[in-house]
């Protein structure tokens, strides 16, 4: 990152008035000498500052957002915002200046503020395409999809042939749930640009969210065949480390859209198949550090030796050890977590494919049970009597099942409250508070939208956990970390009417993500996450 205090000038023979130091300075920035643009700027500035007759503000503006921009590929956002806006300033017509310090704004996570200025652009000159394009991006991660669709199909109608907005457009008729359209809209563009490969792998997810398997399959085989290893650019030149993730369709992984968002960092996907084979030498140069996303230690049974294997093979450091992630079953993380002061965790029995309950077996109702590899409250209930216990188990017999002891956690106030912290490296950290009236609780199922005290203390949650879990939890999620020995995974967690950490389910699977419009107190508490996943990478990356 450079700032102005630390740029070097380039040898300057002569003293150019202050069009030419513009003209040089742009020259530089074409040549890629950004160092150099940024001295010529400023010299160019400071020049400006000392002469006040003959000085042409239309020139000074346009310093202003030369150098801004130059800022903005070093990734210097605050000094650019600073340019952009004196740049505003001075000339208020700057129509790329609007676009561009909506773009600062989007990088900063103030994106509602970005949309702001993308639409003053758009007011100065209604055909401007890079601010209608970026207000796109703005709406999808607002989550507005429809008025994002509406712009997408004005934009692709001028340029039938661009794949990247078929592709854009692809992933908001999903996220509208139009899952037909969305295959339609990737698949032209996998016809319009074949060397793009992400298209090919979302033609692969839909169809298996449609639940058509042999056709994800094949699309999957296909992407896998074009596209051996989907790479993701940084967003900055050069990036500050490379990473190579594992993933495998069809089995839990690590949610990473918003981990993997925006980073400074390249990364390499490779996708695990039954039968895969990767080149490990071409592997091995893709990154300096690898990182497992197979995390359903149920669902990914078969691939994880499959990514062990080849995370052994590459010899980089790796981030959560396939080997370590097959030991998170339900019931072996509930044998790993015993013992620990403080801390209750329920007895957990797995029940193999086929089989009943087991004789002997020494059962205490309320009992819970759900299907091995299911997260949420999918295919999970709670059962008061053998019977129904029993007839659960039975309807569910084609695959393992899990019989777990109930632990009451409901508070003295009626609602049960769950709690989910994000293991990073050393770091604990806060990622939301679900508050609801039933023991089975999920966050989006929750009514926290319509209740302020609900969300303010949430709120106090994530600002300070350490007001509701103290010293002693604190020591028992250490203990947890330790034992479950994963570099980044969550914690479900919750607390008896004794103060006891009540722990309900740990593993590397749980979602992470920043849509959340209703509730915006909680952004600034997640990008803290994003953050500590970066860094950690970082260290990992560099030996540290």
């Amino acid at each position: 990152m450079i700032s102005s205090s630390t740029a070097l000038a380039p040898p300057v023979t002569d003293t150019p008035g202050i069009s030419e130091l513009l003209r040089m300075g742009r020259e530089h920035y074409r040549r890629g000498e950004i160092r150099h643009a940024i001295a010529v700027f400023q010299v160019g500035l400071a020049r400006a500052a000392t002469v006040s007759i003959g000085v042409a503000v239309d020139c000074v503006a346009d310093l202003h957002a030369a150098l801004a921009n130059a800022f903005m590929l070093c990734d210097d956002i605050a000094s650019a915002a600073e340019h952009y806006k004196a740049a505003l300033r001075l000339a208020p017509h700057l129509v790329a200046c609007w676009c561009n310090l909506g773009i600062v704004h989007q990088r900063s996570g103030m994106t509602q503020d970005a949309i702001a200025l993308y639409l003053e652009a758009l007011r100065r000159n209604p055909g401007h395409r890079p601010s209608r394009t970026n207000l796109v991006q703005a709406l999808v991660a607002t989550r507005q999809f429809a008025i994002a669709r509406t712009l997408l199909l004005e934009l692709l109608e001028e340029t039938p042939g661009d794949a990247d907005l078929c592709s854009q457009l692809g992933k908001v008729c999903f996220e509208l749930g139009e899952s037909g359209e969305a295959i339609a809209h990737f698949e032209r563009a996998v016809a319009l640009a074949p060397e793009q490969a992400e298209n090919f792998y979302w033609i692969g997810a839909i169809r298996q969210a449609r639940g058509e398997l042999e056709p994800a399959r094949a699309a999957y085989a296909h992407a896998v065949q074009v596209h051996p290893i989907l790479r993701r650019p940084a967003i900055k030149s050069p990036p500050a480390f490379r990473t190579l993730a594992l993933f495998a369709p069809f089995v839990g992984n690590t949610p990473v859209q918003f981990l993997f968002k925006d980073c400074a960092y390249q990364t390499s996907i490779l996708p695990l198949l039954p039968g895969s084979q990767p080149d490990i030498a071409l592997l091995a140069r893709e990154a300096e550090v690898v990182v497992n996303l197979v995390s359903d230690a149920d669902q990914g049974a078969e691939v994880l030796p499959l990514a062990a294997a080849i995370a052994r093979s590459l010899g980089k450091p790796v981030v959560n050890d396939p080997a370590k992630i097959q030991n998170t079953t339900r019931d072996a993380t509930a044998v790993a977590l015993a013992g620990i002061d403080g801390c209750r965790v329920p007895r957990t029995v797995r029940i193999a494919t086929g089989d009943g309950l087991p004789a002997g077996l020494d059962l205490a109702f309320p009992l819970l049970a759900r299907q091995a590899g299911m997260h949420g409250g999918d295919v999970f209930e709670k059962f008061d009597d053998a019977a129904a216990l029993t007839a659960f188990l039975a309807a569910h017999a084609d695959h393992d099942r899990y019989v777990i002891d109930y632990i009451d956690y409901c508070s003295v106030d009626g609602f049960f409250r769950k709690y989910r912290f994000l293991f990073i490296g050393e770091q604990i950290l806060p990622y939301h508070l679900a508050i609801g009236d039933d023991w089975k609780l999920h966050r989006d199922s929750t009514e926290m939208e319509r209740h302020v005290w609900m969300q303010d203390e949430e709120e106090r949650f994530l600002r300070a956990p350490e007001q509701v879990f103290g010293a002693s939890h604190d020591e028992a999620l250490r203990v947890i970390r330790a034992r479950i020995g994963l570099d980044y995974f969550g914690i479900d967690c919750g607390l008896d009417r004794d103060g006891n950490l009540v722990v309900f389910e740990v593993n590397a699977s749980m979602l992470v993500h920043d849509q959340n419009l209703e509730f915006p107190y909680k952004d600034l508490y997640i990008r803290r996450i994003k953050v500590a996943f970066d860094a950690m990478l970082g260290r990992i990356a560099r030996g540290n």
